[in-house]
Order: structure tokens, then C-alpha cells, then sequence
């Protein structure tokens, strides 16, 4: 009979509920959790403007609309049962035009006539947002994505629809009336967009006004549409997209492709038994995919670089709280890097995925000598793993 396999335990960053617990707050989020999470939407209001000013204000938007020239795909224009085009132009640039820039006075003139604009993928380029993301991933375990919707008053930016993710809309200013409908498809698939033949959404559900500072949660596939009143309004959506199990159960069975009993025809034989589904084990690849697939946030890194060759024992280091990492053995996973290290070294570098704290080389455990322990730290500094705070005595 085969052994079975030991199990390989990975030591993984610590996660904090601070961007969650900041979105639904006074909500606990273990009710959350419990009671809405991928089930019903809850709303949260606090008559709390300001709140989400720090994430991405108006002034804000204002500035990479006007003074940034903004390029598509990180803006569009939507207007309900409408197509907005010809809001860009190229500007001519040698050896290559910069192409699809927002033509200002054109987007704002669409504005005015009632056209939403909406900023995109600001993970990626808006370093507040990019942050605020970092930390639900970490706490939910899923990858994290934010729009901007910036829509005048007296209007609509998008027809009823159900989104594939989950939603969380945090009002930054303004007022916007949402109604929110039962689901014509129950937590839908990326693929399953809302289309009318899914049916028509009955009597709303729920028909909110949320202001500035207030929260909407919405799980995927509640149909909902939303409306300014007489005041423009700026939200911002945050989408969660999950990992389901039919996601792992595609990965698992493509794994069986080893397996000569999978490779044969279809001759109506009796079929192999398909490969069961392992929760530990699920929960594990996700881990190692969301880790692997982040884009690493390095804000700073080349005042960081700059400054390496002062970094000495009595140097304050931190670990970057935006990275999420897994330590395997010797091998330390973190935003699309791996990096193997001798064994020797476990000691040191289980010391640096957990600590919270800031700390120097002399805190660090293991055999390493000083000199050793500054090659360490100076490496995790070029990757983008720590950054150097202060220096002490």
C-alpha cells in the first residue's frame, strides 16, 4: 500500500479585517460573514461624509481627468440605453502617438449631458485604492478590483444588471438611489452576464439612497440599477471576484490528465472515477494563486533602492504590510516571485513573513552573522518584500 503523502505546512503573512471592517462598519464581520456574504445585500448607512475621502475624493478625480491625460482603458463613458463615443483623441508623439487620451472638453461636455464617468482598474494606478484592496484580499482570500463612478445629476450610468463578483459601494459624495432586485441567476459563473432572456426583475427589494459614507454590499447576481437625485454623486465600486469550486474542480480534473483512464475514448465503458474535491487542499491552491498572481504595490522602492547601502544592524525595517506571502519550506512566494533559499535560512525568514513589528538585523533569529543577516535584508529590500524605516542606536 503507498504511503500517504506528509502534507508540506506553508507559513503565510498575517491577514488583517481593517479594509473590511472599514467598508461595513458597525457591522460586525463575522455577521457579515455569516449573514450576507454571497447571500443578501446589506446596507449601511452613517451620515458620515468624508469618510471615503481619503480612498478617492472628488478633487481627486477631478485632477486625473483634467490634468493627467487619462487614457483608455482607464476611463469610459456610460449612459443607460445609450453608446457614448469619440470622447478621445491621439496626440501625436515620436516614435509612437499617445493613443485613446481623454479629450477633456468632449468628456466633459458628455457629462453635462448626462454621461457617467468612470475610472478603471484603480488597483492598479491609484496607490489609496490599490492599499485598501491588498488588505480585503489578504482577509478574504480572493483577488480585489475598484471603479470609480462619477455620475451628474438627474441621471442613470448603467441599465439594470447583475454583476459576476461581489460588490461593495462606498459612497464618497453626493447621493445615489439604488434598487436592488432578487436574482434572475443565483451567484453566476464570469461568463454569465445578465441578459433580458434571464427574465425581467420583479418589485424591488430594495430602494435605498445612499450618501456620503455610506456602504452597499451586493453579492453577485443581484440585478440592481442606480440613480443620482439632484445632486452629482461619486462611488466607488469595489468587486470580489471568488474562486468557486467549479474553479477547482476544473484545475483537479485537469490534473487527472496524468491518468492513462482519462485519455481513453468514450466506447461507453464504465468512466474513471472522477477525482474528489479536497477542502484543505482547494483552499491551499487558492492561497498559492492569489499570492502568486498579486502585483506587487511599491510605493517608494526607489528611494528604497537609494538608500540600500546605508542600510546597516541598527537600520528599522518593516515588512511591506501590502505584500501576501507564503513561506514552503526554504522557498518564498510573494507577488509573482519565488525565491529559494538555503534551509538554514527557515528560521530567519519564518521570523520576517510573520513578524508585525517593526524590527532591526540583531532582532533577527537563526545562525546567520551580522554580515549574513544585512545580505538577507538587503535582498528583501531589492524585492520589494521589506522597506527601511528609521535607524537607532
Amino acid at each position: 500500500m503507498a504511503a500517504t503523502p506528509t502534507r508540506t505546512t506553508a507559513t503565510r503573512t498575517p491577514s488583517s479585517p481593517e479594509s473590511l471592517e472599514r467598508a461595513i462598519a458597525p457591522v460586525e464581520t463575522g455577521r457579515f460573514l455569516d449573514e450576507h456574504w454571497e447571500q443578501q445585500p446589506l446596507a449601511v448607512p452613517r451620515a458620515e461624509p468624508g469618510r471615503f475621502d481619503d480612498l478617492l475624493s472628488a478633487r481627486d478625480l477631478e485632477r486625473l481627468l483634467t490634468e493627467t491625460s487619462i487614457r483608455t482603458p482607464g476611463f469610459r463613458l456610460v449612459k443607460a440605453g445609450a453608446t457614448v463615443t469619440g470622447y478621445t483623441s491621439d496626440l501625436s508623439w515620436r516614435p509612437e502617438a499617445f493613443t485613446g487620451v481623454a479629450d477633456v472638453r468632449r468628456v466633459l461636455a458628455e457629462f453635462e449631458r448626462g454621461a457617467t464617468i468612470v475610472l478603471q482598474g484603480l488597483h492598479h494606478s491609484w496607490l489609496p485604492l490599490a492599499r485598501f484592496c491588498r488588505g480585503l484580499e489578504g482577509h478574504l482570500g480572493h483577488p480585489a478590483q475598484a471603479n470609480a463612478y462619477f455620475t451628474p445629476r438627474g441621471s442613470q450610468g448603467l441599465p439594470v444588471h447583475h454583476d459576476t463578483h461581489e460588490v461593495l459601494s462606498l459612497q464618497v459624495s453626493g447621493e445615489k438611489r439604488w434598487l436592488v432586485y432578487e436574482p434572475a441567476l443565483e451567484l453566476p459563473l464570469k461568463d454569465q452576464r445578465y441578459r433580458s432572456a434571464l427574465g425581467a426583475p420583479g418589485e424591488p427589494v430594495l430602494d435605498i439612497t445612499l450618501r456620503a459614507g455610506d456602504t452597499l454590499y451586493l453579492p453577485r447576481g443581484w440585478l440592481h440599477q442606480a440613480l443620482t437625485s439632484d445632486s452629482d454623486s461619486l462611488h466607488i465600486t469595489v468587486g470580489v471576484n471568488i474562486r468557486t469550486w467549479l474553479d477547482d474542480a476544473r484545475l483537479t480534473l485537469a490534473g487527472a490528465a496524468g491518468d492513462l483512464d482519462f485519455r481513453r475514448s468514450i466506447d461507453g465503458s464504465p468512466p474513471p472515477e472522477l477525482p474528489g474535491l479536497d477542502p484543505e487542499a482547494a483552499a491551499r491552491r487558492a492561497w498559492k494563486r492569489l499570492v502568486r498572481s498579486r502585483r506587487p504595490i511599491l510605493d517608494g522602492q526607489l528611494s528604497e533602492l537609494r538608500a540600500l547601502p546605508s542600510l546597516g544592524a541598527g537600520t528599522c525595517l518593516v515588512r511591506r504590510d501590502t505584500v501576501l506571502a507564503e513561506l514552503e519550506g526554504a522557498t518564498l512566494a510573494f507577488e509573482g516571485r519565488e525565491l529559494a533559499f538555503p534551509a538554514r535560512l527557515v528560521p530567519e525568514l519564518e521570523f520576517l513573513v510573520t513578524t508585525e513589528a517593526s524590527f532591526t538585523a540583531r532582532d533577527l533569529p537563526g545562525s546567520l552573522d551580522e554580515a549574513g543577516r544585512l545580505v538577507l535584508l538587503r535582498r528583501l529590500v531589492r524585492e520589494g518584500f521589506l522597506r527601511q524605516t528609521c535607524e537607532v542606536d
